[in-house]
């Protein structure tokens, strides 16, 4: 395809990020060094903004104010949830026919990628010359065809300290802790949580995916041996975990019920976590139990951003022009890890990744299937960063006097 003259349209979809904007920081800046760009566009909340022409002229954003942008959390563009068919992709196409775009850049997930691979066989139908690439983001980690995901590294950092401050609260006053983390069908974000692991008996203690079923039964075994071992238990569990039967675990004890998206409902109202909790209290006489869903402050908590997630979501969205611009290459952004750690970026068509899930790989989690193994740790660690300091006094008993039995 010869290169391409006209407008640059980017767009925001699915669950905000940590680094999000990064990516269209990296879009905007890019496209402003292509002339055949003639103006580069944002549709305000992603597909929904394309359908009702919500855009905002990027070209004429200041680079400062970009940058600040660039190192603020969750959306700027906003989001949507929508998941778009032929029918709706093919409204969108007349939009972007009549605003002469002939570059479309989709930063999401799985649904993102789909969309991208839907308009783009709408515009070779009509002959349309349009160049689309899907730019990744998912915390869930769950693209196939690529190392990781932006958006991953900043929520896996955010997560990995949040249990290691609920672990020195847990050490502080013994208990069985659990917390509910993000993640529908893959692993990567809860397994996370034992980023922060310092000490053989720090928590979380057992940590639970939905790449294994779950079984109640052996959950409370688990949940049991750590508390004699430990006289304490914390426990990391995915909102997605299923039994053997692949039912989400949230359904078996509770009922199904779905989100306003027509979703199954598994963590939002903070059910699954009080479920199991009130499991532990009824099957054991431990006594204090506490359960916390992460929620959305997993997500695109202010300060807490991985400097190597940061970087790789500007990169990302600044090959996508790269791809789209110099190459006329329609596809998807992805990232290759080179050694111990070097990244570097290639493209591949898009329903190589549309709509398709990936899951942690089987070396990532034990046998017994409650917790990961330090090969996802070696995986992980570069991509979260660097974490807090914590430590523990160290100094010797002083001798009993009052009472020395």
């Amino acid at each position: 395809m010869a290169k391409l003259t006209g407008k640059a349209l980017v767009a925001q979809g699915g669950g905000p990020t940590a680094v999000i904007n990064q990516s269209v920081v990296g879009v905007v800046l890019e496209a402003r060094r292509f002339p055949e760009i003639t103006h580069v566009y944002g549709a305000r909340h992603g597909v929904s903004g394309v359908l009702k022409e919500d855009f905002l002229d990027l070209s004429q954003t200041t680079t400062q104010n970009l940058e600040d942008v660039g190192v603020t959390p969750a959306s700027a563009l906003g989001s949507t949830r929508d998941k778009p068919d032929v029918e709706y992709c093919a409204k969108m196409f007349k939009v972007l026919q009549a605003h002469n775009i002939r570059y479309f850049f989709y930063i999401g997930g799985n649904d993102s990628s789909d969309t991208c691979r839907i308009v783009n066989e709408q515009a070779r139908l009509t002959k349309y010359d349009l160049v689309c690439v899907h730019v990744p983001k998912t915390i869930d980690n769950d693209l196939v065809g690529t190392d990781h995901c932006p958006g991953f590294g900043s929520a896996a950092k955010f997560v990995a300290q949040a249990f290691a401050g609920a672990n020195m609260d847990n050490r502080a006053l013994p208990g069985v802790y659990i917390a509910v983390v993000m993640g529908r069908h893959a692993g990567f974000l809860t397994a996370a949580s034992a980023l922060g692991r310092r000490f053989e008996d720090d928590g979380p203690h057992l940590v639970y995916v939905p790449e294994r079923p779950f079984d109640a039964e052996n959950f409370v075994v688990d949940v049991q041996k750590v508390y004699d071992k430990h006289g304490r238990c914390i426990v990391a569990v995915s909102e997605g975990v299923s039994d053997k039967s692949g039912i989400p675990i949230i359904t078996s004890l509770k009922g199904a019920e779905k989100d306003s998206h027509g979703n199954l409902q598994l963590s939002g109202t903070g059910a699954l976590g009080d479920l199991l909790a009130d499991l532990v209290k009824t099957k054991t006489k431990i006594k204090r139990i506490r359960a916390d869903t992460l929620g959305y402050l997993q997500r695109s908590f202010l300060g807490c951003i991985s400097a190597t997630d940061a970087v790789e979501a500007r990169a990302v969205g600044e090959k996508a022009v790269q791809f789209a611009a110099i190459h006329g290459a329609d596809g998807s952004v992805a990232i290759k890890r080179v050694g111990d750690y070097a990244v570097s970026y290639d493209l591949i068509p898009l329903d190589a990744v549309a709509a398709k899930t990936r899951h942690m790989d089987d070396a990532f989690v034990n046998a017994e299937g409650n917790h990961v193994t330090p090969a996802f740790l070696k995986y992980c660690r570069p991509l979260a960063g660097e974490l807090p300091t914590q430590d523990r006094i160290f100094a010797p008993a002083v001798a009993k006097i009052m009472n020395n039995k």
